[in-house]
């Protein structure tokens, strides 16, 4: 078994779309970034990669490279997914905490998590998304910022 940890942190920014676990959700802000700026997809992507020790999200899809413009970190996720099953590893559980003062995210986690299981291949309920403020302290409770952290559970292959 190993265990990975990822954090991301994104300016909000008016007119962006926030796009977070591959949910769009209805609010004036949004992440700024490259790709989507899915603070929470890119947590989870980072842990995954940090619990096989293959490096993290920047490393795979850097911001340099055009071809992730407005890239969907969904299908990152999935890439990422993909490449950790070829050679052995498999996701056992996701457990994510989003940091933000707003926008709300309660209404949207069960959604959030059925697209990161599917991405990871496994059953909603090892999946676990949770939000919350920090009492208008910083970046993230000003509402300059989201950000999201991650801790994953990967298994590989000969584990029981």
């Amino acid at each position: 078994m190993r265990i990975g940890h990822g954090y991301d942190v994104h300016r909000l920014e008016e007119g962006r779309p926030c796009i977070l676990g591959g949910v769009r959700i209805p609010f004036p802000k949004g992440p700024l970034g490259h790709s989507d700026a899915d603070v929470l997809l890119h947590a989870v992507s980072d842990a995954l990669l940090g619990a096989a020790g293959r490096g993290d999200i920047g490393k795979w899809f850097p911001d340099t490279d055009s071809a992730y413009l407005n890239a969907d970190s969904l299908e990152l996720l999935k890439q990422i997914v993909m490449n950790l099953e070829q050679s052995g590893f498999s996701v056992s559980n996701v457990d994510a905490t989003v940091l933000a003062e707003a926008p709300k995210i309660g209404p949207y986690t069960e959604e959030m998590c059925r697209n990161i299981a599917t991405a990871c291949h496994v059953p909603a309920e090892r999946i676990s998304v949770k939000g919350t403020t920090e009492e208008g302290l910083g970046f993230t409770g000003t509402g300059e910022g989201i950000a999201a952290h991650a801790v994953v559970l990967l298994k590989e292959r000969g584990d029981v």
